[in-house]
This record gives C-alpha cells, sequence and structure tokens, in this order.
C-alpha cells in the first residue's frame, strides 16, 4: 500500500530543540543569576531534561494537567517547593523568552517539505500542547504545511501509545499502512510508530540517542534528505538510505 501521507514530531525532529533549550538556558540562568549553582549550563540543562521527563511521565500518567507538570518542573528544578503558580509560571516565562530566541529548524526541513509537498499531505503529532506547537510552528514559518496538528495535551494519550498514532491517521482519513511517522526518540517515535502500524522513520541526527541501538520496526536515517527516496516519492530530491 503506497504511503500517502507524513505525519511528523516537532522536537529535534523539524525544529532544533536541544539547541535552543541549550541556549536557551544558558542565557536565562545567567540573566537570573543561577549559572554558578549548577556548574555549568549543560550541567543544568542535563537536570532540567530529567525533570522534565519526570514530570511528563507524571502527565502521561492523568497525575497532573499539563500546566501543573510545567509548574512543577519550575518548583523542582529551583527546589522551591513553596513557590506559588503564579511565581513558577513567571519564571517559567523568563525562560520561554530566551528559549523562544534561539528557535530554528533544521536545515534539512524546508527542503525536504518542499520535495514533498506536491506528492504526500501532512500533519503533525507531538508529546506537548497546541498551543506549544502551534505558535512555534507559526513562529519557523512552517504552520501551513500541515493540515493537521495533534498533541498529547489535547488527545489525552501520549506516544508511544498506539491510540496518538492512530488519532494522526484518524485526522487524515487514513490506515496506518498508507501513513509514515518521522522523530528523533527511537523508543517514543521509532517503535511506538511502527506497534501502531505506520511506517516508522527514525530520523537519528547524532545527538543524545546515537548509540542507542536501534529497536526492531523503524527505518533510520541520517537526514531528512533520505527520507523521499524512503517513501518512494516521484522527486529527485535525497538518496536511497544507506544508514539502516
Amino acid at each position: 500500500m503506497p504511503i500517502k501521507a507524513v505525519v511528523w514530531d516537532v522536537d529535534d525532529t523539524l525544529f532544533d530543540y536541544t539547541t535552543a533549550d541549550r541556549e536557551g538556558m544558558h542565557a536565562h540562568l545567567v540573566a537570573e543569576g543561577l549559572l554558578a549553582g549548577y556548574g555549568s549550563a549543560d550541567e543544568a540543562l542535563v537536570r532540567w531534561r530529567e525533570i522534565t521527563d519526570q514530570q511528563w511521565a507524571r502527565f502521561s500518567a492523568g497525575e497532573v494537567d499539563f500546566v501543573t507538570q510545567r509548574r512543577d518542573r519550575t518548583r523542582v528544578f529551583l527546589g522551591r517547593p513553596e513557590l506559588t503558580d503564579a511565581e513558577a509560571d513567571d519564571w517559567f516565562q523568563r525562560y520561554v523568552t530566551h528559549y523562544e530566541a534561539a528557535w530554528s529548524l533544521f536545515p534539512d526541513v524546508m527542503p525536504v517539505l518542499d520535495a514533498l509537498a506536491d506528492s504526500h499531505r501532512h500533519a503533525v503529532l507531538s508529546n506537548s500542547s497546541l498551543t506549544v506547537q502551534d505558535r512555534k510552528l507559526r513562529v519557523l514559518g512552517v504552520h501551513d504545511r500541515f493540515e493537521a496538528i495533534l498533541c498529547a495535551a489535547e488527545l489525552g494519550v501520549s506516544k508511544p501509545e498506539a491510540g496518538a498514532f492512530l488519532a494522526a491517521c484518524d485526522a487524515l482519513g487514513l490506515a496506518p499502512a498508507e501513513v509514515a511517522y518521522v522523530g528523533d526518540h527511537p523508543e517514543i517515535d521509532g517503535r511506538g510508530a511502527a506497534d501502531a502500524g505506520l511506517l516508522s522513520v527514525w530520523i537519528d541526527r547524532g545527538g543524545v540517542y546515537a548509540t542507542v541501538d536501534p529497536p526492531a520496526g523503524p527505518r533510520r536515517i541520517a537526514s531528512l534528505s533520505e527520507l523521499p527516496a524512503l517513501l518512494g516519492a516521484d522527486t529527485r530530491f535525497g538518496a536511497p538510505s544507506t544508514f539502516r
């Protein structure tokens, strides 16, 4: 069955989240006078990512709502459980200001979206909130490339659960076998999409998951320039992958 649509992850797939997060955190800690307390911005970012994963797990389990997990990320990171909701929101928003100043797409994104514009439909599925990702895609200038944008906070189900991927297929009116999913996480994106019956494509940019053994199921690529050939798109863009 031919692939008719591509559903995309956003962070570290289309959007260079890791770089923006690192640069934003460094600028924020400097502005807040907190950098010395963490040794370095990289050490602070590792701690921030750990706390983010822990709080997201609570959200995914239905223990807290999206806003609460974000406030608790701030409280735990700062070691200040007494922060009011307003204080936590204000601190997080100051961080967001620095983070957004570093936003950018990966350089291979626009070429592949252009190459696949006429041959495939496009949508987004993200483990975030629509408020966050809708704004991000607009600022980055690619919002209109996607006919559907689905996020876990509104869906009530997160990747790697099959229900999240199947919701994206339903939004497009296509069977899973007609849809490819492209994401950067080998398990959450790669195995999750494969288990749900989609053509799963793991974009491995040599980041934090570079040393991870690829799970069974996903096709592994090093650049989005490889995607059109993998999909069998009628385009001269890209070449067959040698990185699988």
